[in-house]
């Protein structure tokens, strides 16, 4: 099994977060909530700690340092292996066009400036076609559906997801077009004051 096939989607994003700098958990964790990245995985700490320490057994990341302040309990801090690097592009590039997968995309979609920009375009664009397959089939089976008289009740959660999936295809489509833009940011870290203050807030 690849290192990319092991890793949850909370594994993905902690391995992300050390490509910004070296982390201790605790700080992970804060950092997070006040990203709200809690609002597409669940985080607690128990979750976080363990996935940290599976993540250390896969050598995806590495322990740097041990530091205590005051009267706090001590505080180990990791950083990103070269294993845990490839490991985070493997994986964004293997769910971002796959559908099926929600909680993956998602967390796919906001790491997937870990990529470059036409590879990412690339992807985005297999998904699109992937997404106009699947509503042309929604489409058919509607259609098909009704002219045997079906009773529209009975339509309603497939009715749904078709329009939820022509929903995903029109933002998607939208998207590209604004990636392949070059004033379009993409794939820096950007370091201004609000992320060095939110870093600093973290680490409290």
């Amino acid at each position: 099994m690849t290192d990319a096939a092991r890793l949850t989607p909370l594994g993905v994003m902690v391995l992300a977060m050390l490509r910004e700098d070296e982390m201790h958990p605790y700080e992970m964790i804060r950092l997070m909530r006040q990203r709200h990245d809690d609002r597409i995985v669940p985080l607690t700490n128990g979750t976080m700690y363990h996935t940290v320490g599976r993540l250390e057994r896969c050598g995806l990341l590495t322990e740097v340092g041990v530091d205590r302040d005051g009267n706090r309990p001590e505080r180990t801090t990791y950083a990103l292996t070269d294993a845990g690097e490839r490991a985070i592009v493997d994986w964004v590039r293997r769910e971002l066009p796959v559908l099926g997968h929600p909680v993956e995309y998602r967390v796919a979609l906001s790491e997937a400036h870990n990529l470059d920009r036409d590879e990412t375009v690339a992807l985005l664009r297999r998904r699109l076609e992937a997404l106009d397959d699947s509503l042309e089939m929604h489409r058919k089976g509607l259609a098909k559906a009704r002219t045997t008289g079906i009773v529209e009740q009975y339509l309603v959660e497939v009715d749904r997801e078709h329009a939820l999936l022509r929903a995903d295809r029109d933002w998607l489509s939208a998207f590209i077009d604004r990636l392949v833009h070059p004033d379009f940011v993409w794939g820096t870290h950007v370091t201004d004051d609000r992320y060095l203050a939110q870093r600093e807030a973290a680490r409290q």
